[in-house]
């Protein structure tokens, strides 16, 4: 096992709710009504897809850059006040550090609200990190994958994944990483290459191991 990449919203820290109370604020503003349905729709993906369905779905005029900025200022605001890591997440994180193997960060989130996040969790716990400014194509896109690979010089198929969301899954997969999903508003099914668990809890630096060597 040559790396391990953490996704963040949802995997690393509690942030879906964060999520859910500013899209439905921003979604007030435009003159309409958002749900736990709504969101599931866009689980794991890009600010630009949330803007665009946003914007569908309230049939509002108003700019996309003005709905971004909405929710960005939303974000960051919220996560001022700090964010609760998942339970077994910074034990893990602490184990690979301990054992020397090298973590990234890979999130669909703009850079402004990941550092807002890497305040409470610690910039300094990951080798490298990649946000939705440093892709040209985000996940389900491999390429968000595949850079933090290169930014840490280690082939994907000896990484491993960790993920919440369809999407992630799909964009690590398509990058050719070993994947250990933690299934957060939508199910994940478990297919060869892929561990499913309910808890990173379960995990420790020997269960990531065994999987990339299974």
């Amino acid at each position: 096992m040559e790396a391990v990449f953490f996704d963040m919203d949802g995997l690393l820290v509690d942030t879906e709710k964060v999520w859910l109370e500013v899209e439905t604020e921003v979604m007030a503003e435009l003159g309409g009504q958002w749900t736990l349905e709504h969101q599931t729709h866009l689980v794991g993906g890009s600010m630009e897809r949330t803007v665009d369905y946003m914007l569908t779905v309230s049939g509002s005029s108003v700019a996309p850059e003005r709905v971004r900025e909405s929710m960005i200022t939303g974000m960051v605001s919220r996560l001022a006040g700090g964010v609760r890591v998942m339970p077994g997440a910074g034990e893990l994180l602490d184990a690979l550090r301990d054992e020397g193997v090298p973590v990234a960060l890979v999130t669909s989130s703009l850079p402004d609200i990941a550092d807002a996040v890497l305040k409470s969790v610690g910039r300094d716990r990951f080798d490298a990190i990649v946000t939705a400014g440093d892709v040209l194509r985000p996940k389900p896109d491999p390429e968000p994958y595949l850079t933090a690979a290169r930014l840490l010089g280690v082939r994907p198929v000896r990484s491993v994944v960790l993920e919440d969301s369809p999407t992630g899954v799909a964009a690590a997969t398509a990058a050719g990483c070993a994947v250990v999903a933690v299934p957060s508003l939508l199910p994940i099914q478990a297919v060869p290459g892929r561990l499913v668990i309910s808890s990173l809890t379960e995990v420790t630096v020997s269960t990531l191991r065994a999987h990339i060597s299974a």
